[in-house]
């Protein structure tokens, strides 16, 4: 139960004229509700989808540097960890990827299935390495020193591009940037671009 503060006021007694007595008024107050309003902490902006997952992301690949042996410092991190992340969460990847020799290889659609192993696709790795790119640089990393942005990591993510669009018999084509159309009509049957959302357990 919340207590009441109190005031205390002193005044002179009633007791007549020479009297040196002194009387004292205490006056209580109620607690206010809007002083303990005051108390709360403010409540944060809700973060975007893209950010809650660029925090995801960022907070397993530091667990994921944690976890090596030795670990590695943050500060540390070159491009030859993050490749050896990207390998890592393979494990975790729901795409088929055809291997050669196998029938189904450069088929969009195989009639049955195969024991070729599961991947992680190129366009959620890319998605990923964007996040983790920007995430590196707004918790105080030096742009010129982003292991995300190295060449070797694009020479990878290329080279997966292209081996599971064989694979798969899938095109990956570079979307170009849209210009003003006017009075052109759009055909119902258009595919729209769709955005891979990159989720895994962290270990």
């Amino acid at each position: 139960m919340m207590s009441n503060d109190q005031i205390i006021i002193e005044g002179e007694g009633g007791g007549g004229e020479g009297s040196s007595s002194r009387s004292k008024t205490t006056i209580l107050i109620a607690p206010s509700d809007d002083h303990h309003h005051h108390q709360l902490p403010p409540v944060p902006p809700q973060l975007s989808r893209y950010e809650s997952q660029k925090r995801r992301d960022w907070n397993t690949f530091g667990q994921y540097l944690k976890n090596q042996r030795p670990p590695v410092p943050l500060s540390q991190c070159n491009y030859n960890h993050v490749l050896e992340f990207l390998r890592y969460l393979d494990q975790f990847g729901k795409t088929k990827v055809h291997l050669h020799g196998c029938p189904f290889f450069g088929q969009p659609e195989p009639p049955g299935p195969c024991t070729c192993p599961l991947r992680q696709a190129w366009g959620s790795l890319d998605a990923l390495i964007g996040r983790l790119r920007a995430a590196y640089e707004e918790n105080g990393g030096l742009p010129e020193n982003n292991p995300f942005a190295s060449g070797a990591i694009r020479v990878y993510l290329r080279e997966v591009r292209d081996f599971q669009a064989k694979a798969r018999g899938i095109s990956y084509k570079k979307k170009k940037k849209k210009r003003k159309m006017q009075n052109k009509p759009t055909s119902s049957n258009a595919h729209e671009p769709t955005t891979t959302t990159f989720q895994f357990q962290s270990s």
